[in-house]
């Protein structure tokens, strides 16, 4: 390759991390590039919580918008952020090896767990899976990158806060006193990094393409399908999480109520060749049942 690759990413050091390592690995196949960091609309905004700002693809637009224009010739996000249905003239050029997919619990101390205390988090899926399991809890809003998020943990009266154990581990900044969330389903593709490029650059395509990881694209390939046919995105508390399991993949998917009193699942083993097709028809199965009214009563009251 001859041009320099322009690469598209937000300005945070998660993100600016996320980005290096995508720059390093085409570096490795001979590629050269050059970073392009940006401010994305949901790192701007954090006086609100994400639900309440209804913009899709929030921490996304902005690259959009440069790669379109020819500003960038690839974008890098973190795949959970990423709109399950890709605006038009942008395809998935790469998926790369999964990190960590779980959520962390980092705290204070864990003796006010089965007592009153506070817990914060800007994630509904977070807050409704919490409240579920600890009724007693007040949900704080949490917004801002990881750093961010650490400092007002430290500076606020809240006992603990939830992020992405991923995050955390890639930047260097997983405290001590932390406990992994096994039982807490996911973001779908949480942990995942996904490159994008336009559609009609056959040749940033077929560079990035070297950095592609099957095993891991046919998980959030399930994953994100689950999360379309159940239409959440930010905005409702949806989980799901697909793993290697002998020669299939389990999947685990989940539609909460805001307030963690009730929640719709699904946990099955999947043999065939379609991932894709396999979690749409969980969503199918989980709306069938009650998760058709438990999604109708989500969207009334955050509308309010």
């Amino acid at each position: 390759m001859n041009r320099t690759l322009r690469i598209g990413t937000r300005d945070s050091e998660l993100a600016l991390w996320q980005a290096h390592t995508v720059r390093d690995r085409l570096h490795d196949l001979g590629a050269e590039t050059e970073l392009f960091p940006v401010k994305s609309t949901g790192d701007l905004i954090l006086d609100k919580p994400l639900y309440e700002l209804g913009i899709t693809g929030i921490f996304t637009k902005t690259l959009d918008v440069a790669l379109l224009g020819g500003n960038i010739d690839l974008a890098v996000h973190s795949m959970k952020d990423v709109p399950t249905a890709l605006p038009k003239g942008i395809v998935e050029a790469a998926v790369l090896p999964r990190a960590n997919p779980l959520d962390v619990l980092v705290h204070k101390g864990l003796d006010f767990l089965n007592q009153e205390g506070t817990v914060a988090t800007g994630s509904l899926r977070r807050k409704a899976q919490w409240l579920a399991r600890y009724p007693l809890h007040q949900i704080e809003d949490l917004r801002g990158n990881v750093n961010t998020r650490l400092r007002k943990l430290q500076d606020e009266n809240w006992n603990a806060a939830i992020f992405a154990a991923a995050g955390l581990e890639r930047i260097g900044l997983l405290p001590e006193q932390h406990s992994p969330l096994h039982w807490m389903l996911p973001a779908p593709a949480q942990g995942a990094m996904l490159v994008v490029v336009r559609e009609d650059d056959g040749e940033a395509l077929e560079t990035a393409r070297a950095l592609h990881d099957a095993a891991t694209a046919r998980c959030v390939a399930a994953e994100r399908s689950f999360l379309r046919e159940l239409e959440g995105g930010c905005t409702a508390p949806i989980g799901a999480l697909a793993q290697p399991e002998g020669t299939g993949l389990r999947f685990q998917g989940g539609l909460f109520a805001l307030d963690g009193s009730r929640a719709c699942r699904i946990d099955k083993v999947y043999h065939g060749t379609n991932p894709a097709v396999f979690g749409r028809d969980c969503a199918r199965e989980i709306l069938s049942g009650e998760g058709a009214a438990l999604m109708a009563e989500i969207r009334k009251s955050l509308s309010r």
